[in-house]
């Protein structure tokens, strides 16, 4: 379960140590030493997963934090707090900042490295390996199958990503820009209306095990995938 995390910190030592674990567990790190550079970088990419110091000079961790979580752009990106700070009101005060885990210095990187996967699960879980199932319609991440009332179904690599993505997130509303950030990345120029295409090859790709009705068009706002018809 590769990520491409942001790490705000702004200790040069614990920065390049944090670096070398993620990367060795396999994540792709982009460090930024204080509010400033992550808010620059953070309006060109979205990252997987934010690790964010709460003593950082200028602007500390928990404004950023706050003012992250008052954007919609930065809302669905899991947040986890990284500090020596270890008392209650400490740790209720990162969490009621909008942060969605809250882990105290010092700590191993495997510990980090295991709070990423779990914060990933709840907030991002397209980004895990865990199968999904849905009304027979089976997808499998790690083996990159799906399967519809036991037919094996063809599609494409977007295709699978975009099913992927609505299978893990159903029953919700999403617009055609929300769709190109969340599936095809933020850092991509991709014209809107070349989600429609894609939709179509996948509401063709799910009509043998006839799962295409599961894609469902919103007038006026998006897609969603729903097990409810209408």
């Amino acid at each position: 379960m590769a990520a491409n995390i942001l790490l705000v910190e702004d200790e040069p030592g614990i920065q390049e140590l944090l670096k070398f674990n993620l990367t060795q567990a396999g994540h792709q790190v982009t460090a930024a030493g204080d509010a400033e550079h992550a808010l620059t970088f953070l309006k060109t990419t979205l990252p997987d997963v934010i690790l964010l110091d709460w003593m950082l000079p200028g602007m500390s961790g928990i404004d950023l934090c706050r003012r992250l979580r008052s954007d919609e752009r930065y809302q669905p990106i899991p947040i986890i707090m990284l500090t020596a700070r270890g008392e209650e009101r400490d740790k209720v005060m990162g969490l009621d900042s909008g942060a969605d885990d809250y882990i105290t210095k010092p700590f191993s990187p495997r510990e980090l490295v295991s709070r990423i996967k779990a914060v990933l699960r709840r907030r991002a879980p397209q980004m895990t390996d865990d199968l999904v199932e849905i009304n027979g319609l089976r997808l499998d991440p790690a083996s990159h199958r799906v399967v519809g009332n036991g037919q094996p179904l063809e599609l494409g690599p977007t295709e699978f990503r975009l099913l992927h993505f609505f299978m893990t997130h159903p029953e919700r509303v999403y617009s055609r820009t929300q769709l190109l950030d969340q599936v095809w990345g933020d850092d991509v120029f991709v014209e809107e209306r070349t989600v429609d295409v894609h939709i179509r090859r996948l509401r063709l790709a799910l009509e043998p095990s006839g799962h295409a009705e599961l894609i469902q068009t919103v007038r006026g706002s998006g897609y969603r995938f729903s097990a409810e018809v209408g």
